[in-house]
C-alpha cells in the first residue's frame, strides 16, 4: 500500500510521523473521511471545503491548496489501483515541543490513506441496526464547535465503548440539554408522518457530507425535511429511522433502547433515500 506523506508516496511500512507531532500528542489537527465509488471520489470538493473550514477554525494553515489536495487524494487512489475505497485525509499541526503551544510547530504534517472499509455487515443494511442511548454526552458546542472535524475523538470513542458494553454497534449521544445530537460516528434521521427530521448542528451534530446529501435527496424524491430539537421519544415513536456517514453510508435503524421503530424493519422512505444515494455516489464528485 502506498501512503501520501508530505509530498511523497511511501510504502505503508515507511509511513511514519514523529512522536513529537502535535496530532499525536494532543489531537491537534483536522481530517476528512472520503469515499471512492467506481472510480469517483464522492463530493470531494465539499470534503476539502470542510477541511479548510475546520483548519481555519483552529488557526491551522493548510500547506496545500484545494487543487493540490484534490490531486494528492486522487493520486493516492491511483497509486494503489483502487476504484472503491475509504480515504482518510489528515492534516496535523506538525512536529513541535512537548508544550501545548501550536506556534512551536513550524510545518503541518499531511498524509492520505486509501484503503477498504466495512463498518457494518450486509444484513444490517437489509434488516436495520439495534442501537442504544449512551450516558456520555456530546461536547457542548461552546466548548468545541461540532463543525470542526478535529483529531480529538475521545468523546465519540467513549460513546462507542459504551455502545459495545450494551451490545450495540452504534449509539445515540445526547447533548447537555438532553436533546439528540448525533451518533458516535453517524448523523441520525427519523421519518414521521411523511416528513424527514434530523437534529440541527447547533445541538452538537457534525455537518456531515452524507447528511447534506440527504437534504438534496429529500428534495429530489419530494419528501419534506426539517432540522429540529429531537428527543429519544421522537425516535422511539418515529415511523422510520436511519443513520448516515461516510463510512456507514445510509443504514436503517430498527430499534432504539429495546423499542422497535415503526414496524421494526426498514421503511419505504428509507428505501427510496438509500436507492437515490447509491445512484448519486457514482456521478457526484471527481473521477480519478
Amino acid at each position: 500500500m502506498k501512503i501520501y506523506l508530505d509530498g511523497k508516496f511511501v510504502d505503508d511500512a515507511e509511513a511514519k510521523v514523529s512522536v513529537f507531532d502535535h496530532g499525536l500528542l494532543y489531537g491537534d489537527g483536522v481530517f476528512e473521511g472520503i469515499r471512492l465509488y467506481g472510480g469517483n471520489i464522492f463530493r470531494l470538493d465539499e470534503h476539502l471545503e470542510r477541511l479548510e473550514y475546520s483548519a481555519k477554525a483552529i488557526l491551522l494553515t493548510l500547506p496545500l491548496s484545494r487543487k493540490e489536495l484534490a490531486w494528492a487524494t486522487a493520486e493516492t487512489c491511483r497509486q494503489n489501483g483502487l476504484t472503491d475505497a475509504y480515504i482518510r485525509l489528515v492534516v496535523t499541526r506538525g512536529v513541535g515541543d512537548l508544550g501545548l503551544a501550536p506556534w512551536s510547530c513550524p510545518k503541518p504534517t499531511v498524509f492520505i490513506i486509501a484503503s477498504k472499509i466495512s463498518l457494518y455487515p450486509k444484513e444490517y443494511y437489509e434488516n436495520g441496526l439495534a442501537i442504544v442511548t449512551v450516558p456520555t454526552r456530546r461536547i457542548n458546542p461552546a466548548a468545541l464547535p461540532p463543525a470542526i472535524k478535529s483529531l480529538n475523538y475521545m468523546n465519540n470513542i467513549l460513546g462507542k465503548i459504551e455502545a459495545k458494553q450494551f451490545g450495540a454497534l452504534e449509539a445515540i449521544m445526547l447533548n447537555d440539554q438532553g436533546y439528540v445530537a448525533e451518533c458516535t460516528a453517524d448523523n441520525v434521521f427519523t421519518i414521521h408522518k411523511g416528513v424527514i427530521y434530523t437534529p440541527s448542528a447547533s445541538q452538537g451534530a457534525l455537518k456531515g457530507i452524507t447528511r447534506g446529501t440527504i437534504f438534496d435527496i429529500a428534495q429530489e424524491i419530494g419528501v419534506p425535511i426539517q432540522e429540529v430539537n429531537m428527543t429519544r421519544y421522537d425516535i422511539w415513536c418515529a415511523d422510520e429511522c436511519f443513520l448516515t456517514g461516510t463510512g456507514a453510508e445510509v443504514i436503517p435503524v430498527a430499534k432504539l433502547d429495546g423499542r422497535e421503530i415503526g414496524t421494526g424493519k426498514p421503511g419505504p422512505i428509507t428505501h427510496r433515500v438509500l436507492a437515490s444515494f447509491r445512484r448519486r455516489v457514482l456521478v457526484e464528485g471527481e473521477r480519478i
